[in-house]
């Protein structure tokens, strides 16, 4: 990690601002008094802004500080919501009915929250055709009008043509 705290002998500066385990300034005194401070309470002296004028250390526990600081980051990796990005792949002589089925597929993801990519692939001569891929792009969106916002339009790139769904936001 790049973050990594200095603790205890690894602490090289001449002076340090020293905060005690309860939040109190006990003011500026040398590195190694801070430390024997800490080993006098058994707990660690650790560098929390080393940026400062000088450092700033606080005694504590650096084990249990460790421990808190992991859990609250797994808490907040729990709560977090991702979004996954599913892809409907269309041709560009598909049939009405088809579309249809991939625009069931396509609500279905929506409706769980899920970004969907269309994309038309051109094989061959079909790149001549790029105005039927359009159509077909158009018509997929406004199926998809009710619970899908397009946030990228249909666009060409390469020998692909992309568009990119988002779901609606539902408001209760």
């Amino acid at each position: 990690m790049k973050d990594q705290q200095q603790i205890n002998d690894a602490i090289r500066d001449r002076e340090v601002r020293l905060v005690s385990e309860t939040g109190e300034q006990l003011g500026i005194v040398s590195a190694a008094k801070a430390l024997q401070m800490a080993e006098a309470q058994n707990l660690d002296l650790v560098k929390i802004a080393p940026n400062a004028k000088p450092p700033v250390c606080k005694i504590m526990d650096y084990g249990k500080f460790r421990f808190e600081q992991s859990r609250r980051e797994k808490e907040a990796r729990k709560n977090q919501k991702t979004v996954e990005q599913k892809e409907i792949r269309l041709s560009v002589g598909i049939d009405t009915h088809d579309l249809e089925t991939k625009v069931r597929h396509a609500l279905k993801f929506l409706e769980d929250g899920h970004k969907v990519k269309v994309s038309i692939r051109f094989r061959g001569r079909e790149m001549a055709h790029t105005n039927l891929a359009n159509t077909t792009m158009a018509d997929f969106a406004a199926a998809c009008v009710e619970s899908a916002s397009v946030e990228r339009a249909a666009k060409l790139e390469g020998r692909q043509m992309l568009m990119f769904l988002a779901p609606k936001n539902k408001q209760a």
